[in-house]
């Protein structure tokens, strides 16, 4: 079954007359005893069920929400022992570059930070390293590793690969085919598609794996809202039409960004839904963005709306030049997006 089909197939409730449609939302904490299914902390409702179903097929793994994208990478990293070797982007998203550095620090890891388009040191970091952690497009500079030979190459016994498939999402890559061992999303972002949920998910490449993330959503407490879950498997119906559409604008507003004289740089990989840019400092990228009145001044991304916002504001992200722009580029007509931005870069 095409991705296309299965998003809009997968986690649906039996085909049995009068059934709904869709898998609705159950409000329980615990169940009538005499089955498996005690307490929705440790047996997922069938609510989480529907959102995983569909997220594991895309995947073509076994999926395990979240109650965001950070408790997931944590259920993943928190797998590593003291000591652990454990290889990230040198533009890493600030979270799990946060994960990393309390590691260090509390649990003596060795970090190593490596520039995500260099693969031959990516390939070498497999014969060492206890994790090797990808995220292909970074957060924000948008640098793509090649997820297909890193995952394919040679690696020490044990080691495992993750990759931080929230940009690209499992429409355009798919990294457990390729070798990968865990995806990582941030379902708020692009699964979600409407900025109106908080949620995340790790997909394991088998069984066991799978249930070392159940064990820490157990512990730590990490589980999903069920309207979240809802509205998440909701989101992932649109998700083929959605990233269609806003591809579509990313690609044509790169292109006449690059021809814009305010604009100093593109960044844009030629795929996903993601444009950074870059111009000539803060002040005039917050002239710009106190100006947009289509576009949203707001963080994240990933949404049907789009929002653009200047990066280096946030902390930890010390390595992004002051004048860039994140643009998240959702489903608006391509024209009023050019537009806005225009009379922005003329406030």
């Amino acid at each position: 079954m095409k991705p296309e089909t299965w998003a809009i197939v997968g986690g649906r409730p039996d085909r049995v007359p009068g059934a709904p449609l869709n898998t609705p939302l159950v409000p329980a904490s615990n169940f009538v005893l005499g089955t498996e299914r005690l307490y929705s902390r440790t047996e997922a409702t069938d609510t989480w069920e529907a959102f995983e179903a569909v997220l594991g097929g895309l995947e073509g793994g076994h999926a395990v929400s979240f109650s965001s994208g950070m408790a997931a990478c944590s259920a993943v990293l928190g797998q590593l022992p003291t000591g652990a070797h454990l290889v990230i982007p040198d533009d890493c998203y600030q979270g799990v570059a946060g994960i990393a550095e309390a590691g260090a620090r509390d649990h003596g890891w060795r970090v190593e930070r490596v520039p995500a388009p260099d693969t031959d040191t990516w390939i070498a970091k497999l014969l060492e390293a206890d994790v090797v952690w990808l995220e292909s497009p970074t957060n924000p500079l948008l640098d793509v590793s090649d997820v297909a030979a890193v995952c394919a190459a040679p690696r020490k016994d044990g080691t495992r690969v993750i990759v931080d498939n929230t940009f690209a999402t499992p429409l355009l890559q798919q990294p457990l085919a390729l070798g990968a061992d865990v995806v990582v999303h941030s379902a708020t972002k692009f699964l979600g598609g409407h900025a109106d949920l908080l949620m995340g998910a790790a997909v394991a490449k088998d069984e066991a794996q799978r249930e070392l993330l159940i064990t820490a959503r157990k512990l730590y407490g990490a589980t999903p809202g069920t309207l979240e879950a809802f509205l998440a498997t909701r989101g992932v119906r649109t998700l083929p039409v959605r990233l269609k559409t806003g591809i579509a604008n990313a690609v044509e507003l790169a292109a006449r960004l690059e021809a814009h004289p305010a604009v100093q740089r593109v960044r844009y990989p030629g795929f996903g839904a993601v444009v950074s840019f870059e111009l000539a400092d803060a002040e005039t990228v917050d002239r710009a963005c106190a100006a947009i009145k289509v576009i949203w001044n707001a963080t994240s991304l990933g949404g049907v709306e789009s929002t653009m916002e200047r990066r280096s504001v946030h902390p930890g992200q010390e390595h992004i030049p002051d004048g860039l722009i994140r643009m998240s580029v959702g489903c608006e007509d391509v024209e009023d997006l050019w537009a806005d931005l225009e009379q922005a870069f003329a406030a």
